[in-house]
């Protein structure tokens, strides 16, 4: 009799030390408290699909294998393409043979490096009511051009220009997949808001590592961009470090106002990046100014310079960069930078 009373003693003795240990633990919940959620990945904006845990790992690894520019705030990207009297690209130049100079000062540039460097291009294709003649050879020419220019370390993206421009394909070394989306625009219509997308484009690809390029396939006349100042847009790819040709199209009949004022700042945009301007007049020569891109970043130079810590001004500084005792040959690269401001918490 006695160890039957004393049983339901020692079972409430049990239970009592077990309900003990689990409050020390912290695994007792209070009543209406949700356990807080382990972190997962979060989702990346510029990726769909891609959470930002998986692109620093691919980004490590693209470093790693591909990328042979250095990852820095600090570093400015300089793309030189060299060629001789006659337009043939001059490939062996060493180290030695530049010289830079930013602000009328001559610099040291620590680093030169081949083609192989990685590319994330964009190209902006204008889907706009402006366009309409030839738009199904100019398809054609641009699904042409990602095939000769793809390599598989490169990524490329499409932007569409219209009254509302949009990014229709985003990064991808999937070349099939920028034909198809080349493939789908429909019949041009509506406004054309080149100032956005150039400034989109570039915001777009600055986070990535390698050559940033646009490629703007457009006649080049601006109707409906919100942000309507060309100066901004300048100062937006040069701070992206984007580098930009123009394959300038619809130009055919004939030059008028709208047209002369388009071209102009087309040159001078490409000229600030080191880029180039194409007008093609006729088929034959839009699909060879595609071409002529292609092989432009298949044979460029690209040299590294890091600016002195006074220079982190957020300020244009002028670079002029050169070719030593050779006057037969001309250089194409970038006019200026603009560093990041140097914050008064941490250096740059």
């Amino acid at each position: 009799m006695t160890k039957l009373y004393l049983l339901p003693l020692l079972l409430n003795l049990i239970l009592f030390q077990f309900n003990t240990a689990l409050a020390q633990s912290g695994r007792h919940q209070e009543p209406g408290k949700l356990t807080k959620p382990s972190p997962g990945p979060i989702a990346d904006p510029d990726r769909p699909g891609m959470s930002t845990s998986s692109r620093s790992r691919k980004t490590s690894e693209e470093v790693a294998e591909d990328d042979v520019v250095k990852i820095t705030s600090n570093l400015v990207p300089i793309p030189a393409s060299v060629v001789d009297s006659r337009g043939n690209a001059v490939v062996n130049l060493k180290l030695d043979d530049f010289e830079l100079w930013v602000d009328g000062q001559q610099r040291a540039i620590s680093d030169l490096t081949r083609a192989e460097t990685s590319v994330r291009m964009a190209m902006l294709f204008d889907n706009s009511g402006s366009l309409d003649s030839a738009r199904e050879f100019e398809k054609h020419a641009a699904i042409r051009f990602f095939r000769k220019v793809m390599r598989s370390k490169d990524e490329a993206a499409i932007y569409s220009i219209e009254t509302d421009s949009y990014l229709a394909q985003p990064l991808t070394k999937d070349v099939s997949r920028l034909e198809q989306t080349i493939s789908m625009f429909g019949r041009p219509e509506g406004g054309t808001s080149l100032f956005d997308a150039i400034i989109d484009a570039s915001g777009y690809l600055r986070p990535y590592v390698g050559r940033r390029v646009l490629v703007i396939v457009s006649d080049g006349i601006e109707t409906t961009s919100r942000h309507s100042d060309f100066e901004t847009v300048i100062q937006q790819v040069l701070a992206a470090d984007c580098q930009i040709y123009v394959v300038q199209t619809g130009l055919y009949e004939g030059a008028n106002v709208r047209a002369l004022a388009a071209e102009r700042r087309m040159e001078r945009l490409t000229g600030q990046t080191g880029g180039a301007v194409y007008l093609p007049k006729s088929m034959p020569e839009l699909d060879q100014a595609f071409d002529q891109i292609a092989a432009d970043l298949a044979q460029q130079y690209v040299l590294s310079y890091y600016p002195p810590a006074e220079h982190r001004d957020g300020r244009l500084h002028v670079l002029d960069l050169k070719i030593k005792a050779r006057n037969d040959v001309r250089i194409r690269s970038r006019k200026g930078y603009y560093a990041p401001k140097q914050s008064a918490a941490a250096d740059w």
